[in-house]
């Protein structure tokens, strides 16, 4: 989005800066996504709290009975239970809005320049690579359970947003923006990781045939992307349909079947005119997808998903106890706690050595930590990897997912400990200096690049 700038300054200038302020207009959107979210990151805390009381109470077995219930078509590959649905199903919801929002970022959007895409697209790497060595070493005596190395990788955007909006209201808009980065950059890793290590028994046939109308859904979108813009019902009766046929063969190819919500979302055309806020651009297909579906996904998908997921018998504080023990709920735990913030922290740091820019004014490098410490609520993607690792109600997927909630709690608790000081602050210097916009009703701030 709009976090670095790290080229060189003209004379008479300053130093080049880190995480500094984006176009008004990115601001703008970013904040509208960020509300969205935050609604979402709500519904997804309770749908995972009412799973874990559920499954934890004596009508235990009526929830995994529930969870477990199937239905579906058996020669399409598409007899599976419920829980498997939120995961294939309602979460490529979910995915094809983390591909639409990429395309409009680095087509669109403040990240299609180099310079100011290299550190938080370099910082989501560093928080994506560190955690999962982390893991790895942590279980290298126990090699059943390597396979998990990618559960500590992604960060849950839904439920990160959720925490920042309670406690960051007054944080500057670029450690928001940078978060968002962060969350969907090691998303779209995360679904690669899904693509290329947890793909089993692939069957080369119907990925083949899932190209055609993946093909013409791109084809129709860009061709008659106005017209669907025009006529949105137009749009589900013909794009739909050939979505859910590349989702459903996708599936079948034995390709997780989110892949191809990410591959669909980057098929839909975004127009470059609209970053920089033409009067007569008017919304795009991307654009208009994105405000039908992520109510959809923040309201429906995601949060059904984590209640079938998040539900997990603990067996009481000796159970607690044993599932803590196990080295994959540790990895996870120490991962995403500790790995995170140091993957993130550490490059972005290494970037300001190496570029010679300068952290920008507006904040402090107790921000960029605060940030990478909320950056470890890994909770959505997580609890998908631990089902493709482990297999959905074995007992390393349960430790799993004691650990992912474990983890994701104490990193919430740890942010809110440097980022609640930290906006009191900000709201101090609010009240002291209120911000001047001028008659075009753009904050002087976002103006003024001296």
């Amino acid at each position: 989005m709009n976090q670095t700038t790290p080229s060189t300054p003209p004379p008479g200038q300053g130093k080049s800066t880190v995480l500094s302020r984006g176009s008004y207009a990115e601001a703008l959107r970013i904040g509208e996504i960020l509300r969205k979210e935050t609604v979402g990151g709500a519904l997804l805390v309770a749908a995972a709290v009412i799973a874990l009381i559920w499954a934890n109470s004596p009508a235990s077995d009526s929830y995994f009975a529930l969870r477990d219930f199937k239905f579906g078509y058996e020669p399409w590959h598409l007899e599976l239970s419920l829980g498997a649905w939120a995961a294939d199903g309602l979460l490529a919801i979910f995915f094809f809005l983390v591909g639409l929002e990429l395309k409009r970022e680095f087509v669109a959007g403040d990240l299609r320049q180099i310079s100011k895409s290299i550190v938080p697209v370099a910082a989501a790497v560093g928080g994506v690579v560190v955690p999962a060595l982390i893991y790895v070493v942590i279980n290298l005596t126990s090699p059943e359970t390597l396979r998990g190395w990618a559960i500590p990788t992604a960060t849950d955007i839904a439920f990160a947003v959720a925490v920042l909006a309670i406690i960051g209201s007054h944080l500057p808009s670029a450690l928001r923006i940078f978060l968002l980065t962060l969350a969907v950059v090691d998303d779209l890793i995360a679904i690669s990781i899904i693509a290329f290590f947890y793909t089993s028994d692939l069957d080369v046939t119907p990925l083949l045939l899932s190209l055609i109308p993946l093909a013409l859904y791109a084809f129709l979108a860009h061709k008659y992307r106005h017209f669907f813009g025009m006529k949105a019902s137009a749009a589900w009766v013909i794009l739909l349909p050939l979505g859910v046929i590349t989702w459903a063969l996708v599936h079948a190819s034995g390709i997780h079947a989110t892949v191809a919500g990410v591959l669909l979302g980057f098929a839909v055309p975004v127009l470059r005119s609209q970053a920089a806020g033409g009067p007569d651009a008017g919304p795009g297909l991307a654009e208009i997808f994105e405000h039908r579906f992520r109510p959809i996904s923040a309201g429906v998908a995601v949060p059904i998903f984590a209640f079938f997921s998040a539900g997990v018998a603990v067996g009481g504080w000796e159970g607690l106890g044993s599932a803590l023990a196990d080295p994959v709920a540790l990895g996870i735990i120490v991962g995403l706690v500790v790995g995170k913030p140091i993957g993130i922290l550490g490059v972005t740091w290494l970037l300001t050595k190496v570029t010679r820019a300068e952290l920008d004014k507006s904040f402090k490098w107790i921000d960029v930590f605060g940030v990478a410490l909320l950056a470890g609520i890994g909770f959505t993607v997580s609890l998908l990897v631990a089902e493709l690792s482990f297999g959905q109600g074995s007992l390393h997927d349960d430790h799993a997912k004691v650990g992912i909630l474990a983890a994701s709690v104490l990193a919430a608790l740890l942010a809110a400990a440097v980022l609640t000081t930290r906006n009191r602050q900000y709201r101090a210097e609010e009240e002291r200096e209120k911000v001047d916009a001028d008659q075009d009703g753009i904050p002087d701030v976002y103006q003024d690049r001296t």
